[in-house]
């Protein structure tokens, strides 16, 4: 009798730990285990930026050898290629854990419907989310609009996330000889600008359960107030671990909880899992609200009044922008392919605000620049910075980066770190550069407009500016406030 075998396809669930639809697959006796990179226009929301195709190279890479070689890699169309695999090797089952994107959702429905009618069975699993879209909703059936209701009200009176499951043993793997590399992939590209990144960066399973340790030991403690600024150690740095799959939600949350209640620090996990919560709500908001990666989630916001300046726009991605906390999270963007949650609140209000640059320029640089980016997060959270968002920043609401930097950066620590041009300036003009004396500015080796920027605004012409824009389009903002 031939034995049962069972595709499994791997997406954004690259480990074997706590992966459901795997542990599942194992269970029913041989699997073969494929990823399928699709990124034609017409089969995703977004193609995938630079720096996360970068990431995805070596997590499947990693993947792959977790899988002893026998991770199966193809480049098409799912609804064809499953079809086709399925076919060739008589497997009788298809199992994968669910994603949340528009087209995914459109398209896994897709390729359930064709697998019956060809006598396959179908089975998905719950694995990146702790609660589903349709689990937490209002008691009329409304998809909640705001967070702290819907995470507080909603998701912590559902039911509790559940246990972990086990990593397999005792795997019976199938390889297809029709398979490609995953170097076929064409994944990393041919100038190798990300030789920063390599530096900054383990990814994997393994590297992903070493990052949570080390989050857990060295930063949970402080958490709540520690996260705020970019230059302690009280940020997981998860983020591309999650989206990716590397390391499940449950996971997370489990051993935050645990380590949590040990250290005593029930405020600092409280906060912790919160975040972990927002991530939850930008899915819950992308399944609900599909349009939201591109149309303002408040329709107001249409008649904003945005405008167009490309060198303004050059500045702030080049990180040039005369503001030193704005230009180091810029560049630690483009060096490391992250940004500290904080500074991405300065310089995306920096964008939309002092700018007057829509929100969709930077939620597009940031797709391509960052290593979790992410449909979902970045889509919310542009649409929250910008003011048009699900439970956004009121758009009167403008980040000043002078004072959030001496704030959040006092020491200037963050700031030297990625504007090294500025690193011999007081601390008392490194926030402001533009304020500081001729003769300190020498004695610093800078000459503005040289060495470092110019500002390309003036913070309180902007914000004056800013604000008679969002009153001109609403009419009356006290009626918005």
């Amino acid at each position: 009798m031939t034995e049962k075998i069972t595709l499994f396809w791997f997406r954004q669930d690259l480990r074997l730990s706590d992966n459901p639809g795997f542990y599942h697959a194992v269970q029913s006796g041989a699997v073969l285990p494929i990823y399928i990179l699709d990124d034609s226009h017409d089969s995703c929301d977004a193609p995938m930026g630079a720096a996360s195709r970068w990431w995805l190279h070596h997590s499947l890479a990693s993947l792959n050898q977790s899988l002893g070689g026998k991770l199966n890699i193809y480049r098409g169309k799912p609804t064809t290629l499953i079809l086709d695999i399925c076919a060739r090797h008589d497997s009788g089952a298809v199992y994968w854990n669910r994603c949340y994107e528009p087209v995914r959702v459109r398209d896994d429905a897709h390729i359930k419907t064709r697998c019956k009618d060809a006598g396959i069975e179908v089975k998905s699993f719950k694995a990146s989310l702790l609660w589903e879209p349709w689990e937490v909703l209002k008691k009329d059936g409304i998809p909640y609009k705001v967070y702290t209701p819907f995470y507080r009200n909603g998701c912590l009176q559902a039911a509790v996330p559940r246990h972990l499951y086990p990593k397999p043993e005792h795997l019976t793997l199938i390889k297809d000889n029709a398979a490609v590399l995953i170097d076929d992939l064409g994944l990393l590209p041919n100038i190798k600008w990300y030789k920063q990144m390599d530096a900054c960066w383990d990814i994997g399973e393994d590297a992903a359960q070493r990052r949570l340790q080390a989050f857990l030991e060295n930063g949970l403690d402080g958490y709540k107030e520690g996260r705020n600024y970019p230059d302690k150690l009280n940020v997981s740095r998860l983020s591309p671990h999650l989206h990716f799959g590397e390391i499940s939600p449950y996971q997370v949350w489990h051993s935050a909880k645990a380590e949590g209640m040990l250290q005593g620090v029930e405020s600092d996990l409280d906060c912790f899992l919160s975040e972990i919560g927002w991530r939850e709500f930008a899915y819950y908001l992308l399944y609900h609200f599909p349009t939201l990666p591109r149309e303002n989630f408040q329709p107001k916001f249409d008649r904003f009044p945005w405008q167009f300046d490309a060198d303004l726009l050059a500045a702030w991605q080049r990180g040039q922008t005369g503001y030193p906390i704005v230009d180091a999270g810029m560049r630690e963007l483009w060096q490391t392919g992250y940004m500290h949650n904080r500074v991405r609140m300065i310089v995306g209000s920096f964008l939309v605000k002092n700018l007057l640059l829509h929100w969709h320029h930077g939620a597009d640089w940031f797709w391509d620049c960052l290593v979790d980016a992410d449909l979902a997060n970045n889509s919310a959270g542009w649409q929250w910075i910008a003011g048009s968002g699900a439970d956004a920043a009121p758009y009167f609401r403008i980040f000043n980066p002078t004072t959030q930097a001496e704030k959040f950066d006092p020491d200037g620590a963050y700031i030297r770190r990625f504007v090294p041009e500025l690193a011999m300036l007081p601390t008392k003009y490194l926030f402001d550069p533009s304020t500081t004396p001729d003769h300190v500015l020498r004695a610093a080796n800078i000459v503005l407009g040289q060495t470092y920027a110019k500002p390309i605004v003036t913070l309180t012409d902007s914000r004056a500016k800013a604000l008679q824009a969002y009153q001109d389009a609403f009419m009356d903002l006290s009626e918005n406030v």
